[in-house]
């Protein structure tokens, strides 16, 4: 017979906002569980190094999440290592079923699902990503000073990268299927004048070349789609830049989402649109995407869950 178990506080998530959550929420007594979903650590997890983390000039991504785990554990926070398949939002406590045949039962739950970067699905460029093939421009782009790169996209997110690797690469070359980009006029006016990008039209990534032992990137072959003509580049990075998808499949008919399926909160908060359903994190910033701004989401949403049950109370 399946195991049933309740807590005051149930997170579902472990990246920056749901370890964050789980140490504020555990000094505040509500013996919370966090559940770490089908990627514990998140994000983080799948880059190197993190030169943006207040407090430490450099540290391993994986390396910062472990040690994230390890406080809240620390604080009392239990860490589960399970997946919520389903939760039922129609009655409190809340129900969610995980996959190991568990049932937790929860007067409130923060969701920190987080989101995960869209990829083109190239076997090159999962052989190759945290070594050269790279989603956050803000996270890696510090590492291709005076280097030769290129960003994958054309929306508003490769025009931003692209315009924010330019403070660190020689040249970058945007890459794009069609000749003319989804991004807001603003940025195409921007990225257009900036003389150190060059994009490249009716293009699309067709593998990425390197070195191996250690793992590096050197070229990209590109292929023309309307004559299959292949062109080789060569770059020290490649930033795939077609979106975020946040991780929502819990709530998505339930709660209500915008900008292309990030939940939305109440103004200033981190409250949804169902009493003592919480969400933090990228799985609903759709702006910053930061690990300080999710972990900083993370206490919201755990100093705003206890009020709730105080109240509840």
């Amino acid at each position: 017979m399946a195991e049933t178990r309740h807590t005051k506080v149930l997170i579902i998530g472990s990246g920056p906002a749901g370890y964050t959550a789980g140490v504020y929420a555990a000094r505040a007594m509500v013996e919370p569980i966090l559940v770490q979903g089908i990627e514990p650590g998140g994000q983080l997890t799948t880059t190197t190094e993190v030169e943006n983390w207040p407090g430490d000039t450099e540290v391993q991504g994986p390396d910062l999440m472990v040690r994230m785990e390890a406080h809240a554990k620390a604080m009392g926070c239990e860490v589960v290592g399970d997946i919520i398949s389903s939760i039922d939002t129609s009655k409190r406590p809340f129900t969610c079923q995980s996959d190991s045949g568990t049932v937790y039962t929860a007067d409130a739950v923060i969701l920190a699902t987080g989101a995960r970067a869209k990829w083109l699905g190239l076997p090159s460029e999962e052989k190759f990503k945290g070594f050269g093939v790279s989603a956050c421009a803000t996270c890696d782009g510090f590492f291709y000073r005076g280097q030769e790169i290129v960003v994958i996209g054309g929306g508003n997110t490769a025009v931003e990268e692209a315009l924010f690797l330019t403070n660190f690469a020689s040249k970058v070359t945007l890459i794009h299927r069609r000749d003319e980009l989804r991004a807001e006029k603003i940025l195409q006016d921007r990225l257009f004048k900036n003389p150190k990008i060059e994009p490249l039209w009716f293009h699309q990534l067709e593998e990425v070349i390197g070195t191996e032992n250690p793992n590096s990137v050197e070229a990209v072959k590109v292929r023309n789609v309307q004559t299959d003509e292949i062109t080789e580049i060569p770059c020290k990075g490649v930033f795939v830049a077609i979106g975020h998808a946040p991780s929502n499949e819990l709530v998505k008919d339930v709660l209500e989402t915008h900008m292309g399926g990030y939940v939305i909160t109440k103004p200033d908060s981190t409250e949804t649109s169902i009493p003592g359903l919480f969400a933090a994190g990228d799985l609903t910033d759709y702006k910053y995407r930061q690990a300080v701004t999710s972990a900083g989401m993370g206490c919201m949403a755990a100093l705003e869950a206890e009020r709730f049950l105080a109240d509840d109370e």
